[in-house]
């Protein structure tokens, strides 16, 4: 297998050259195993883990390799290799970490295309369709909306749900599939391009596994069937996994997500709610909240129904998470930069100490 056929590009080559890197191995992360990682290189899959310096310098967990980012590293005759560096990535798909105040999760690196999958049964959710649509925007990811499922329903209930999500969610592609039937699996393949890479995101048991399975063309994800007394499948992946396509695409699943937590998403609620946002430069106060505020363009629109009353409350709990997240990522950056400090200045007065000791 060819890089090119892992997605490396022109823009990694240079960065190659410029960087002087043509030591190294040059490989792409396809799977993570708490911070043991499986890189696939043109000589083949290694099990590899970050050197110390990689460790040390990292600022977060976001600053560790993620599957689909480009590494380079080292290889050893025991199959193991170390990862030097993360190539630059040109997106990245993350929330805000579960748990944990002020840091984020990577989903996953360098992804050109997000396949965000819900089930029109149960788990069918346009609040949550919205917050994955955030990630993505924030992210510069191109979203595919794929409905699964759709043999559980009638089809005017999917012809329902397609009218609700346009409504309220424009310019994205909606493609309707059943695992029964294949129906709709002739589209997906036809958006799937050689050398790009798309993610899928959703909730547990909405099909993502059987799709990836589906489209691989091999059972490469285990799957369940679906449970009879709550009529959802069971939730079966616990790691993210990428693999390339007969025809050429890069594929990537991920475990479900119970949580989709906003983090610092620069534009990704403005192109998400770009109507609110734009209506919100005529409100009567530069910094209105759009909560309660006299004179507010978007309260009065909601009132009038020309804005979704769902789709405004989703924005405003979205803003509030945004701010909330931005907060404590800026306590936690000053807390970590007094701790660094105070090491730095304990480490002077050691060095201070061991120095007068040794000319007394």
């Amino acid at each position: 297998m060819k890089l090119e056929d892992l997605g490396y590009n022109e823009r990694l080559e240079k960065f190659r050259l410029e960087n002087k890197l043509n030591d190294f191995e040059i490989g792409r992360v396809i799977s993570e195993h708490k911070e043991r990682y499986i890189v696939k290189t043109e000589k083949g899959e290694f099990e590899a883990e970050i050197t110390g310096n990689l460790r040390f310098s990292a600022s977060g967990r976001e600053d560790f390799p993620a599957v689909g980012d480009w590494v380079v590293l080292t290889q050893y005759d025991d199959g193991l290799s170390l990862i030097h560096k993360i190539l630059p990535r040109f997106s990245v798909i993350s929330r805000k970490a579960v748990g944990q105040h002020g840091e984020k999760q990577i989903i996953a690196a360098n992804i050109d295309y997000a396949l965000l999958v819900q089930a029109v049964d149960r788990d069918f959710n346009i609040n949550r369709l919205e917050r994955y649509l955030t990630i993505c925007n924030a992210s510069k990811v191109s979203p595919i909306i794929i409905l699964s499922k759709i043999d559980l329903v009638n089809a005017d209930r999917v012809s329902e749900i397609m009218e609700n999500i346009k409504a309220r969610i424009q310019n994205v592609s909606i493609v309707p599939t059943s695992n029964e039937s294949l129906d709709g699996y002739t589209q997906i393949r036809a958006t799937i391009q050689k050398g790009k890479t798309y993610c899928m995101l959703g909730s547990s048991g909405v099909g993502k596994s059987t799709l990836f399975n589906t489209l691989s063309g091999k059972s490469i994800m285990r799957t369940e069937p679906i449970s009879q007394s709550t009529n959802k499948g069971r939730h079966v992946t616990s790691h993210r996994e990428l693999i390339v396509l007969d025809k050429g695409g890069i594929l990537i699943d991920n475990p479900g997500m119970r949580e989709v937590g906003i983090a610092d998403s620069p534009g990704g609620l403005d192109l998400t709610f770009d109507r609110i946002v734009r209506l919100s430069k005529s409100c009567k106060f530069k910094d209105c909240t759009h909560t309660n505020e006299i004179g507010c363009s978007v309260l009065e629109a909601v009132e009038k129904g020309e804005i979704d009353k769902a789709s405004y409350e989703n924005y405003v709990e979205m803003e509030r998470e945004k701010a909330h997240y931005e907060t404590t990522a800026a306590e936690k950056r000053k807390k970590d930069k007094e701790f660094g400090k105070f090491i730095k200045n304990y480490k002077k007065s050691r060095n201070k100490n061991k120095n007068d000791d040794s000319i007394g």
